[in-house]
């Protein structure tokens, strides 16, 4: 057996030595100009592009335009963890009309939202009608994994301000309800703009039945995780020990479940955070669990950050500053005024309204809706697709990651 040097570097240990420094320098170096909550996303990013750059020896992660399977299973994770958290969080569902924003913003901003970009798509950066939609539905959602500075706090925490609760309603139900427009894309781009050989079936199937579907599914989860967590055995309840674990499989069982049943596993895990959370509400479980799934996510968030970072030298050789022009005005013209509009004859204040309307952050959700339809389907568009998503995630972070903490403190009362 040869005798390799004592000191040889392998690159995989580097790496994983890079990663840790990348995710303490995230969160470190912002404490060092301000007390407020690192905006660590932006960061991560732009360290692992960084570090891609520096040092090309490293091992090369798998393209997410030729090898996207990867990147979907941790995203989709990533996502899944995310929305049961943002269920979990809210502490009151009633009085029900601080649902008004969120149902207008899912209703109203959404859509204008996706038709709004998908006709840039076509008009501007000059993609295919169903690389259009596709882009519209995958950059629509406002993201529930990098949006938790604008959500509500941890459950018992309570003074649930309409704002955060309208934020965190909206990210933890519109990934989900994004996935019709996905469908609609794949179907678009296999059958054509034919809305009459596949429009009905698209509605009753994409539309009604699988959002039917995730709804039920997650609301009979809660239910039955509940009974488990809290009922049975009586004086021996699996809730009195504290672990995460099987609440956190209760959740891949309805995510999978529901999938298996063709509904939207996305809304299903939101549902069921909601449901699990009217269950013995005042019992300390609630925020031991909320805490564990945060953990995970965070975790799963980091590494996906510092991966996307490593791939965007790559991704963004097909940007053009049309992408930039697209992704500008998504962020500061489109989102705004369709939220804006959506949320107008509300109780909200102006302010409230423009925080909304503002902050719809980008990200892990987009990540996991492009590699999704890449994986069932070739997009003639897919490297411009990449290129202006990735484009966008940079962007939203950078923009909102560095101005959140500033217009939270905009919300406090007078």
């Amino acid at each position: 057996m040869q005798n390799e040097p004592f000191f040889g570097l392998n690159a995989y240990h580097v790496t994983l030595a890079l990663v840790g420094v990348i995710v303490i320098a995230a969160r470190w170096l912002p404490r060092l100009v301000s007390k407020r909550e690192p905006a660590a996303a932006p960061l991560m990013i732009m360290f692992g592009a960084g570090a891609s750059l520096l040092l090309p020896e490293l091992p090369a992660l798998p393209d997410p335009r030729s090898t996207p399977l990867p990147w979907e299973l941790v995203s989709e994770l990533t996502v899944i963890v995310a929305l049961f958290g943002a269920g979990m969080r809210i502490d009151n569902l009633r009085p029900w009309k601080r649902w008004n924003p969120t149902f207008r913003m899912l209703a109203i901003a959404m859509p204008i939202t996706i038709l709004a970009v998908a006709l840039l798509g076509v008009g501007v950066a000059g993609l295919t009608v169903a690389g259009a939609i596709l882009l519209g539905a995958v950059l629509a959602p406002t993201d529930p994994v990098l949006a938790a500075d604008v959500q509500v706090g941890p459950p018992h925490e309570g003074a649930e301000h309409p704002v955060r609760f309208t934020l965190t309603t909206e990210a933890g139900l519109n990934d989900g309800l994004a996935f019709p427009f996905v469908y609609l894309g794949l179907i678009v781009a296999a059958e054509g703009m034919n809305p009459g050989a596949w429009g009905a079936e698209w509605v009753l199937r994409d539309v009604v039945y699988r959002i039917v579907v995730g709804v039920g599914m997650g609301w009979l989860g809660g239910k039955t995780l509940g009974y488990v967590l809290f009922a049975i055995p009586k004086g021996a309840i699996l809730a009195e020990t504290g672990s995460g674990v099987v609440a956190l499989a209760g959740v891949l069982l309805c995510y999978g479940s529901t999938e298996l049943a063709e509904g939207y596993g996305f809304i299903a895990v939101a549902v069921l955070g909601l449901t699990l959370r009217r269950v013995e509400e005042e019992h300390h479980f609630h925020r031991a669990l909320h805490d564990f799934s945060e953990s995970i996510e965070h975790a799963l968030t980091a590494l996906l950050l510092i991966a996307l970072g490593s791939v965007l030298p790559v991704v963004f050789a097909d940007l053009t500053w049309t992408h930039v022009a697209v992704a500008l005005v998504l962020l500061l013209i489109i989102r705004p005024l369709s939220g804006w509009i959506a949320l107008s004859g509300t109780s909200l204040r102006k302010r409230d309204r423009a925080v909304v309307s503002v902050y719809g952050v980008r990200g892990i959700g987009s990540i996991y809706y492009l590699c999704y339809a890449g994986s069932h389907m070739e997009f003639v568009n897919e490297p411009q697709l990449w290129a202006l998503i990735g484009l966008v995630i940079l962007l939203s972070t950078i923009l909102h990651g560095f101005t959140v903490g500033w217009a939270m403190d905009t919300l406090k009362e007078d």
